[in-house]
C-alpha cells in the first residue's frame, strides 16, 4: 500500500471565509500516484473546518448567517472561553457543527464524488497561518 502526506497552509485576511480547495487537494492526489484508495483532509487548527458541499454562493452565503445564529461573535463576553483573553469562542463552536474532517474514496485515480461536491476549507478565526492536511492511502 502506498502513502502519501502534505500540508495545505492558508492565512485568510478576515475573520470568516469559506475556500473551495478541491483544485488543491486533487493536485495531491495526481502527485500521490494513488489510483484507488481513500483520502483525508482535515483542517489541523481548532477554529477552522474542512467540509464537502456545493459550491454556490447563496448557500455560503446561508452557512455565514446560520453559523452567526447558532453561536454568534459579540458580545464576546457571552462566551466563558474568551475570560482567558481570547476572543474567538464562536470559532471554536463553529468549527464544531461544521466538522474537522473528510474522507473521500479515490476510484481510477479520481476523487469519487456525487454531483456538486467540493471540498472546502472553512476559516472561523482568520488573519493568521493556518494548514490542512491531506493523507492518502491506497495502491
Amino acid at each position: 500500500m502506498k502513502h502519501y502526506r502534505k500540508e495545505l497552509w492558508f492565512n485568510v485576511p478576515s475573520r470568516r471565509a469559506f475556500i473551495n480547495i478541491t483544485s488543491e487537494v486533487s493536485h495531491c492526489l495526481q502527485e500521490s500516484g494513488i489510483r484507488e484508495g481513500l483520502l483525508l483532509v482535515n483542517a489541523m487548527h481548532i477554529t477552522a473546518s474542512v467540509f464537502i458541499n456545493d459550491d454556490e454562493h447563496g448557500l455560503h452565503q446561508d452557512y455565514e448567517k446560520w453559523l452567526e445564529r447558532l453561536a454568534p461573535h459579540a458580545p464576546i463576553s457571552q462566551y466563558r472561553h474568551n475570560d482567558t483573553g481570547e476572543d474567538n469562542a464562536d470559532a471554536h463552536l463553529k468549527r464544531q457543527v461544521m466538522g474537522r474532517e473528510v474522507v473521500v474514496a479515490v476510484t481510477g485515480g479520481k476523487l469519487d464524488f456525487g454531483t456538486w461536491e467540493q471540498i472546502f476549507y472553512g476559516e472561523f478565526d482568520g488573519r493568521r497561518r493556518k494548514r490542512v492536511l491531506v493523507k492518502i492511502i491506497g495502491e
